[in-house]
């Protein structure tokens, strides 16, 4: 939360706005304070009791009811729009609920001194993963299992360690990411591990060449509903994907009523396909999908292909295609990763000219740059609508579209 004394801006960590606390100064960067409550003066009405340690990973608005949480992500929202876009907001942002309990299917987590787990923030230090509430309890028991083998086999400080599961978590992979040389068969004996229906490891640093499968299948299966229509995705454990499996399916709805029926469109940052699968099989949408992940990239080929869908597949950075293609389209569809979208990428989407350009960000800072952007490149932003797909946590997914105003009257 933003405090100011005697005109510093204070960044306070552990508070709630309109509160009074009492605040460490932890550090000085860039002429921002960083502080930490240690006792509460005035107390706000929508302040709990935190469940966990607020600075184990996906806690940090763990002592802020939930109902208030949401409100602060619409005021973040509509802050960064205005400070940083230079764009105001005409009305508060609708940020839609999640259940706040096991709602993560995808995690990267580490492994230290025989045990599993996030770490507290800024620091190497380990916190136990269950006490966050991120993860599903088979999850977790699956993680203690995890734990205590690589401890009986001498792996205590292996690295790190990527978990994906489907939507009802009946397939579950699991990736080792060893920090240095591994071989893959000392791990065999971790094989048999109940609730992972796929191992795998690599070695950091190594390439894709290092990818070793000790078990099972590396991907999981999701069959979603979406907008009336049945789409089933295939993915890859080390294939990006939306992590909240309670709003995943209703992100996907609410991307794709942005689509007009049999419209051309390009999908950028594709991932393992959800928006694009979803286009295609909802709205007869000509898709080309563009990823610049190998693995993510045969995952949408994959899953198109099963389903007979119009899906081109284009495995590049966006940054490539953007500069080569000469292609029009009449939707844009992007999920960029946290930074947004480089000069280059968003200069090559706007030479595509297309009608309705759909932006889904993880980031409202990068979000607000890139729609003043596109503002000043002719667009006009129709709608927003924020998804909590981060619970307890500063975060939240927004999606925002905007049409062009030099083609399209509101």
């Amino acid at each position: 939360m933003i405090a100011r004394h005697e005109g510093q801006i204070v960044l306070v960590g552990g508070a709630i706005p309109g509160e009074r606390v009492v605040a460490r100064v932890d550090r000085v960067a860039k002429g921002v304070v960083h502080a930490q409550t240690t006792e509460v003066a005035e107390r706000s009405a929508d302040r709990r009791e935190p469940f966990a340690d607020p600075l184990c990973g996906g806690c940090l608005y763990a002592h802020v009811e939930y109902a208030r949480q949401l409100e602060l992500k619409s005021q973040v929202v509509a802050d960064a729009f205005a400070r940083i876009g230079r764009i105001p907001l005409p009305a508060p942002v609708v940020v839609r609920p999640s259940k706040a309990d096991g709602y993560r299917m995808r995690a990267r987590l580490h492994a230290r001194g025989g045990r599993v787990g996030f770490f507290r923030e800024g620091t190497h230090q380990l916190c136990d993963a269950r006490a966050t509430r991120q993860l599903l309890p088979d999850t977790c028991d699956v993680l203690d299992r995890l734990a205590a083998g690589l401890r009986s086999l001498g792996h205590e400080m292996l690295g790190e360690l990527e978990v994906s599961e489907n939507v009802g978590a009946s397939e579950r992979a699991v990736h080792l990411l060893a920090a240095s040389a591994v071989d893959p068969r000392s791990l065999i004996a971790l094989a048999p591990l109940a609730g992972v229906t796929g191992l795998s490891m690599s070695v950091m640093d190594r390439g894709p060449a290092a990818f070793h499968v000790i078990s099972g299948d590396p991907h999981v299966t999701d069959t979603l509903t979406v907008d009336g229509h049945t789409i089933v995705l295939k993915r890859h454990v080390l294939a990006f994907f939306q992590g909240n499996r309670y709003l995943v399916a209703d992100l996907a709805a609410h991307v794709i009523d942005a689509i007009e029926k049999d419209a051309p469109v390009i999908d950028l940052y594709a991932g393992a396909g959800l928006f694009a699968v979803a286009a295609a099989a909802a709205r007869g949408a000509r898709v080309l999908a563009v990823e610049g992940d190998r693995v993510a990239a045969r995952d949408i080929a994959a899953n198109a292909q099963a389903a007979g869908l119009p899906v081109e597949t284009v495995c590049q950075s966006v940054e490539l295609f953007a500069s080569t293609t000469r292609g029009r389209a009449d939707i844009v569809l992007v999920d960029p990763p946290r930074t947004g979208m480089s000069k280059e990428a968003m200069q090559g989407a706007i030479r595509l000219g297309a009608k309705r350009f759909v932006y889904v960000s993880c980031d409202v800072a990068t979000l607000a740059r890139d729609a003043r952007r596109l503002l000043d490149a002719g667009y006009q932003l129709d709608r927003i609508e924020g998804f909590d797909l981060f619970p307890n946590t500063p975060h939240v997914e927004t999606v925002v579209v905007f049409v062009n105003g030099r083609s399209v009257r509101l």
